[in-house]
């Protein structure tokens, strides 16, 4: 799959999740075998008030390509200067936030609240396009509520502001993250948008990420969830997708390895206190049907250091590098 000059392949993405897709978890992800990863949301109000202190969310890797960064907002002119900003930080695609269900967003007048605002939303994509030479994309839901087909015609909207690919949650606003996300919602607008549309929603496999894409036709899947604690999930749907074997699961040492690894990182990144902080939440997905699971969660929420974090992960096991 191309968004513009972008090859995305295989065609399968990390999702943008606020305290989740940090810049280990990209790495993580894209080591597995993601074709494209996504920064967590960054408010460009923040962004372009406050530069010092809101710039290191603009932090890339090199080795991270192709990356977009995700910007929430309402206001065109900052989201224009914001993602100027995210060009100049390496970022390969910019995306547009139209589908946060969240208060702290919603209040910004962004998220869901500007989808509902479709020529506000149009011009915002407009202002963006106009000020970067990477593409602009959006990601949005599924309408307000059950049987609200108006996501179509914003999506054709926006894209006819320049948006160069349609990311769609299959739920609706008013699910927030409750529910099934409906993929013939995904397919309509497959058939409604004359550009890639990226289906997002419940994908839990690689195998179920290929018959999705098949069922609906999108040209690529986003994995959120399912991806927390599971960036084998990658190499999953790159093996469907060349229809090789499934790939044998990770041992539980593999795991936790990979866990400490994700935590060191972090670490390395945030520094210490609030590198811990991080990954209390993000690691907590890796120990998933582990043996000794709920002890280590407990001495993970109680940790204040990366030796405790370690002590947590590799107490009654002997883990063994990651093979990633």
């Amino acid at each position: 799959m191309k968004i513009g000059d972008v090859t995305i392949d295989p065609p399968a993405v990390q999702a943008p999740m606020a305290g989740v897709t940090s810049l280990a978890a990209r790495m993580l992800a894209m080591r597995a075998g993601a074709g494209a990863v996504f920064t967590e949301m960054v408010s460009s109000e923040a962004l372009t008030r406050e530069p010092e202190r809101e710039v290191g969310r603009l932090v890339l890797s090199p080795m991270e390509h192709p990356v977009a960064v995700q910007l929430f907002g309402a206001d065109p002119a900052r989201l224009a200067a914001a993602a100027q900003m995210a060009e100049a930080a390496g970022a390969d695609i910019v995306d547009l936030n139209l589908g946060c269900p969240m208060a702290p967003v919603l209040n910004a007048g962004a998220g869901t609240k500007l989808a509902a605002r479709p020529p506000q939303a149009g011009a915002c994509v407009r202002a963006m396009v106009a000020a970067v030479k990477v593409p602009v994309t959006v990601k949005m839901r599924a309408g307000a509520r059950t049987w609200d087909d108006s996501y179509i015609a914003l999506a054709r909207r926006l894209v006819d502001e320049g948006a160069q690919a349609v990311t769609l949650h299959g739920r609706t606003a008013a699910q927030a993250y409750h529910g099934r996300a409906d993929w013939d919602t995904i397919a309509n607008l497959v058939r409604a948008v004359d550009v890639p549309v990226i289906g997002n929603g419940d994908l839990q496999t690689g195998e179920e990420g290929l018959r999705r894409m098949n069922e609906t036709g999108c040209a690529a899947v986003m994995f959120g969830r399912g991806a927390m604690g599971n960036p084998w999930v990658f190499q999953e749907f790159a093996a469907a997708i060349r229809g090789e074997p499934r790939p044998p699961e990770p041992s539980e040492d593999e795991r936790l390895a990979l866990a400490l690894w994700h935590a060191q990182m972090l670490v390395l990144w945030r520094g210490e206190h609030d590198g811990v902080v991080e990954t209390r939440r993000q690691i907590l997905p890796y120990l998933k049907g582990l043996a000794g699971s709920k002890s280590r969660r407990v001495q993970l929420s109680q940790a204040t250091s990366l030796k405790e974090i370690a002590d947590a992960l590799l107490t009654r096991s002997h883990s063994r590098v990651a093979q990633v």
